[in-house]
Formats: C-alpha cells, sequence, structure tokens
C-alpha cells in the first residue's frame, strides 16, 4: 500500500513538473509572440493607439509615439474622417473591439498631393495652351511695332514685350511641369548659363538697388543646356523677388561655382526674406509670392533629378546649392 502511494506520489510530482516546464513553454511563446507582433505593428507606417474603455491610452505603436500632437486633435466620436495636421493629411479610421477602441491614423499626404496635382496640371496645361496663340501673336506684333514707334514711346512697347516674355515663360512652365521633363544632352559651356541669364535679367522687372554677381566658370559639360538655363534663371529671379519682399532698400544675389572630385556645384545666395517653411519650398502649386505661380522650384527640383542631380537648402545665410554630377 505504502509502495502503491509513493509510486503515485512520484508520478503525480513528475506530471505536475511536465506540467510546469509545458505552461512555462506556452507561456515563453506566447511572449514571443507578443513580441513579434509587437515588432510588426512598430514597423508599420500607420500610427495606431488603444484605448481602454475610460479612453485612457492601452497601447501605441512606434508611429503613434511621433504623433502624439496630431492624437490630441482627433475626434474620437468619428468612426473615419480626413484631418489636416502640420502641413499632411491623415486618414482617421476609429472602431471598437470588446472594452478597447482602436485608432488608425494613415498618411495620405502624396495620395491628396497627386489628386491635387492631376486636377490643377489639367487645368493649367488647358489654359496654357489657350493662351500660347494669342499671345505669339501679340509678340510678334509687339516686334513689328518697336520698328515703327519713335524713341520717345518705345519704352512702352518694351513694357509690353517684357510682360509678354513673363507669360511665355509661366507657359513653358506649366507645359513642362504637366507634360514631365525630358532632356535632350548637348555639349556646352558652363559660361552659356550665364549669358542665358544676363539675358532674362533685361526682361525682369524689379524696383530696388541689387548687387547681382553671376560667378560661373569656364566648364564644358554634357546635358540640356536650356532645361538648366530655366533652373537657374528661377533661382536667380526668386532670390530678387526675396529682396524686393525684404523691407531693406537694397540687397544682394550671388551665384557661384565649385567643383569637387565627383560634382559640380552652384550656390545661389540672396539676402531676402528668409525661407518660412523649408518642407513646402518645391511644392508645386505654393508660392507667397504676389508674381509666382508656385512652380518655379518646383520644376527646378524635377529638372536638376533628371539630371542626377540635387538641389539642397541652407538658411544661415540662405543659400541653394545645385549639384550636378561630372560623368552624368
Amino acid at each position: 500500500m505504502n509502495d502503491n502511494l509513493e509510486v503515485g506520489l512520484k508520478n503525480l510530482i513528475e506530471q505536475t513538473y511536465m506540467i510546469e516546464q509545458e505552461y512555462k513553454n506556452l507561456y515563453a511563446s506566447y511572449e514571443n509572440l507578443q513580441k513579434i507582433i509587437k515588432d510588426v505593428v512598430d514597423v508599420l507606417p500607420t500610427a495606431i493607439w488603444i484605448l481602454n474603455s475610460d479612453e485612457s491610452l492601452f497601447l501605441q505603436n512606434a508611429q503613434a509615439s511621433k504623433n502624439n500632437k496630431l492624437f490630441n486633435q482627433l475626434d474620437l466620436n468619428e468612426a473615419e474622417y480626413e484631418i489636416e495636421f502640420e502641413a499632411k493629411f491623415y486618414l482617421i479610421k476609429i472602431s471598437n473591439k470588446d472594452d478597447k477602441k482602436i485608432i488608425s491614423a494613415i498618411d495620405i499626404t502624396s495620395q491628396k498631393r497627386n489628386e491635387r496635382l492631376a486636377s490643377m496640371g489639367q487645368v493649367a496645361a488647358h489654359l496654357a495652351h489657350e493662351i500660347r496663340n494669342p499671345i505669339g501673336s501679340i509678340s510678334l506684333l509687339s516686334s513689328t511695332l518697336l520698328k515703327r514707334v519713335d524713341d520717345k514711346n518705345s519704352f512702352i512697347v518694351k513694357e509690353m514685350q517684357s510682360a509678354i516674355w513673363r507669360v511665355e515663360r509661366i507657359i513653358k512652365a506649366t507645359l513642362l511641369f504637366t507634360k514631365g521633363v525630358h532632356i535632350n544632352r548637348q555639349p556646352f559651356n558652363f559660361l552659356d548659363l550665364k549669358k542665358d541669364c544676363e539675358d532674362a535679367l533685361k526682361y525682369y522687372d524689379y524696383s530696388k538697388e541689387i548687387d547681382i554677381r553671376l560667378d560661373f566658370q569656364k566648364g564644358f559639360y554634357n546635358a540640356d543646356k536650356d532645361l538648366l538655363s530655366l533652373v537657374f534663371q528661377n533661382l536667380l529671379f526668386n532670390a530678387i523677388d526675396a529682396i524686393e519682399d525684404d523691407e531693406n532698400d537694397s540687397g544682394e544675389v550671388k551665384i557661384w561655382y565649385e567643383k569637387t572630385d565627383e560634382e559640380h556645384r552652384f550656390y545661389v545666395y540672396d539676402s531676402g526674406v528668409s525661407i518660412a517653411d523649408k518642407r513646402i519650398v518645391f511644392e508645386p502649386f505654393k508660392t507667397t509670392k504676389l508674381k509666382g505661380n508656385g512652380l518655379g522650384l518646383s520644376l527646378c527640383l524635377q529638372i536638376i533629378q533628371a539630371h542626377k542631380g540635387s538641389i539642397e537648402i541652407s538658411l544661415k545665410p540662405k543659400t541653394f546649392c545645385v549639384s550636378l554630377p561630372i560623368y552624368f
């Protein structure tokens, strides 16, 4: 009897030990699964919050922890809606599961931007085509008129030609933006870019005393000269406009060049008003200037990227750096 009891007790202890080990293994698997799920949720680009029934925070992923300010703006009573916050758009979805509330915030900024650009681009392209023909006729007539008008009134025709030139630039930029940038590579000298900028300055109106220095160095490059000329003209005019918007009566614009082992670098500096928000500098159709259409800098970025280059901005002092690969 005692032997049977001893054997039974021994078996019970062994079974208890086995159950304990199975429990530990199961608990370890559970913890490992929890960690895997947490790691997966943490790498999601979507911000996720899980709230208790009293709306206290139960769990949030890494993306959510970066967006606490956004969370404070959410309406927890709406099941699905869009919200704009700090220059970004989010799709908010809220659902209930047992006693928990699950909230997700998906960044749809790119989607909204593409929708807006597609709509604006279609309208802009249509207007550009409609305007192009009459502007061409006006340009031709103004050239004829300039030959016939006396010197006393020639400045009126020249003002007209300057205005026509600005409209033609807008049309060209709009069509380039909507149709896309296509590069036509030809060898040229960097000094050609300087000459194009100097010629364009003759048509660009500004009222302040601006010291403009264009220090392009001699050097040959195989790229699309016309498109690169457009880039530096846009950056130059952007610099002039920044000085025009400044409270000072005068200013300085400077373009200079340097070469590294891998890049040609062009720096564009101006002493005008500072940049309010770097994030939207290259955003199409966004401008704070009365003169601007919001396409100039965006088009600059497209053209430089098509040449496998880059544009960077420094704020102190305010300088654009255009980098082009030596071997393109």
